[in-house]
């Protein structure tokens, strides 16, 4: 647990964007055991709401049907709250690139939403969560994505020269997250599921391995670390595709093996978590990168007539291809740890048995 977390939590309250996702999930299991005074789940999902209810039964937890494009919806729940999660975002590759408008709404206007409901109402910090592919983006998540870390940034430069806003706006930047919604570890298991081969993009496609536990920990660290303006990345390992779906297919013992099927569009061939030009002013921590805004404070001249020297060529982006490459075995063993994986092999070892 990151140190001064409880601290944190303790007797605070918290609203949760997206509530109701992979994220929101885990990140409610941990709130929970740390005795926060309210949590809000915010989201536009009923059945799963009904789902969390009913698995919680918690006095603690409030559920309120709602969705960040709507201001007044949204503004109604953040007064009293001390902190929010901003997980709520369209981030399928193939949803934002037949959907681009669809996505701007909900990923750039609906975290301006978040962020000033949150300044208005003097929530305490917001935390907002990114992605890789807001880094040298090439498709709409993507961009969506950098331009909400852009309006944190624009929105952070005010409140750290406002006198009345104290709102702290931050936010943390990971990869593949291991089985979350859309994540290519459970479209692996459906395949198998149904004996089919299961089908890899290309197979030297690389993906950074973040455990969903490891991912809280981040937003946990921003929560009692972050600083206005600035982006957390966790540092994390990698492996190729091929690697993945040769994990998968050796803890099923599944015979059938993985096909080639090519890249669909909009997605990168390795992921990006931090660009060369971000490094240049990132701070090297053991676990973490903090980096900093690029920031010339309101003084909206000072953009056009100064500049920072730099050594930009002898730096490389921090991507999936550069980063600490893992084997079948050490991906097997991520893999092992995983609740769901665990779950699964109990399934298919009882269906072997029928």
């Amino acid at each position: 647990m990151i140190p001064g977390v409880l601290g944190k939590i303790k007797g605070k309250t918290f609203l949760i964007t997206g509530g109701t996702g992979s994220f929101g999930s885990e990140m409610l299991k941990t709130l929970l055991r740390l005795h926060p005074k309210k949590i809000i789940i915010f989201s536009r999902d009923e059945k799963k709401q009904h789902d969390m209810r009913n698995m919680y039964d918690s006095p603690l937890l409030k559920f309120v049907i709602g969705d960040v494009r709507d201001f007044s919806s949204l503004n109604r729940v953040v007064e009293g709250v001390d902190y929010i999660f901003h997980a709520a975002a369209l981030k399928q590759v193939p949803t934002c690139e037949f959907f681009p408008m669809e996505a701007l709404k909900t990923n750039v206007l609906g975290a301006e939403n978040v962020i000033n409901s949150a300044i208005k109402n003097g929530a305490r910090k917001v935390v907002v969560l990114s992605t890789d592919k807001a880094v040298y983006p090439i498709n709409v998540i993507g961009m969506t994505k950098a331009l909400m870390e852009k309006v944190v940034i624009a929105e952070s430069k005010k409140t750290s020269e406002s006198k009345k806003n104290k709102t702290i706006l931050c936010g943390v930047r990971y990869g593949n997250v291991l089985y979350t919604r859309g994540s290519v570890i459970p479209y692996f298991i459906d395949q198998i599921r149904q004996n089919k081969t299961l089908t890899v993009t290309n197979k030297d496609m690389t993906r950074f391995l973040l455990p969903l536990t490891e991912a809280i920990d981040l937003v946990l660290y921003a929560l009692v670390k972050g600083e206005n303006g600035y982006m957390y990345v966790r540092k994390s390992p990698a492996c190729t595709l091929e690697t993945l779906a040769d994990a998968v297919c050796s803890i099923f013992n599944y015979k059938k093996g993985h096909v080639q099927v090519g890249i669909r569009a909009g997605e990168k061939m390795h992921e990006t978590l931090i660009g060369v030009e971000e490094l240049l002013r990132a701070v090297d921590t053991p676990s973490y990168y903090k980096i900093p805004p690029e920031s010339q404070g309101l003084d909206y001249n000072k953009y056009f007539y100064q500049g920072k020297k730099s050594n930009a060529g002898k730096n490389i982006a921090f991507t999936s291809e550069n980063t600490k490459r893992l084997n079948v075995k050490e991906v097997t063993k991520i893999l092992l740890k995983l609740p769901e994986i665990k779950e699964e092999l109990m399934i298919h070892k009882q269906n072997k048995l029928k």
